[in-house]
């Protein structure tokens, strides 16, 4: 089975590590998050990528190109030009790396690889986001719903603490540090997709959680995998140190290899 990963947006809202590099190469324990979600997948045995590059895309690709260098252990003699290697280890991944353009919208994307995504199920997510979510789970849920599409819906934690004013307010009747957000189950990414969704999209101009999530809704295409368990998106420099802490802490909840 394939992923799908979208790779190719600005990142304007952590563009102080985007102005160098594209969102997904930004690091999380000295590795790209757009690493951290492969071994995701490939824990649950996916390990066939298609990644839509566009802003910086050659970014990637040179990380890929120099992917067994970046792992492994070498001596260089300078005097020779020899490059000698001691020992090094590359999982056993197959990536296709497609320039599907700069300002093409996330549905345009997907499109454009058409092509490489072949005829059978796949999955498809952001390459900004880390999860638990139990890709196999997902996958049989999928099977089960004889749908289209299915998404994995999260419920974020709440940011900010939440208070409740008292009849005059200004007094505070009650706080509660960073709960749950609002109860609302919203889009996780981590899509399975049956190859005839990218049927829904028109063109380059089309987001994905747009017309083509709403057309295959209406038509109960559509299936949520409900995951209360870790997701986090990387959109802030916060969430980047968040995920950094936890990375450092030792106890990564996205980390199930």
């Amino acid at each position: 089975m394939k992923a799908v990963i979208l790779a190719g947006g600005l990142g304007t809202r952590i563009s102080e590590e985007t102005s160098v590099r594209p969102k997904p190469m930004v690091e999380v324990g000295g590795k790209p998050i757009l690493w951290h979600i492969m071994k995701i997948y490939s824990a649950h045995g996916i390990d066939e990528f298609i990644i839509c590059c566009g802003y910086k895309g050659y970014v990637i690709k040179e990380y890929f190109a120099n992917y067994f260098l970046h792992m492994s252990d070498v001596t260089f003699d300078m005097r020779f030009n020899q490059m000698n290697v001691h020992s090094g280890y590359a999982e056993p991944w197959k990536v296709t790396l497609v320039d599907t353009g700069e300002n093409t919208m996330t549905g345009g994307r997907l499109k454009r690889v058409k092509e490489h995504v072949g005829k059978d199920t796949f999955c498809f997510t952001y390459g900004d986001g880390v999860s638990a979510v139990n890709i196999k789970e997902l996958l049989d849920f999928h099977k089960e719903q004889k749908t289209l599409a299915t998404l994995t819906a999260t419920r974020p934690a709440g940011r900010f603490g939440a208070l409740a004013l008292g009849e005059d307010d200004n007094k505070i009747a009650s706080f509660r540090e960073k709960q749950d957000g609002d109860g609302a189950w919203i889009n996780g990414g981590y899509f399975v997709l049956e190859p005839e969704v990218i049927d829904y999209i028109a063109d380059d101009e089309t987001v994905w959680e747009k017309e083509p999530l709403e057309k295959l809704a209406e038509s109960n295409q559509l299936s949520a995998y409900k995951h209360s368990g870790f997701w986090q998106p990387m959109d802030t420099l916060r969430d980047k140190n968040y995920l950094e802490d936890l990375w450092k802490s030792g106890k990564a909840p996205w980390k199930v290899w």
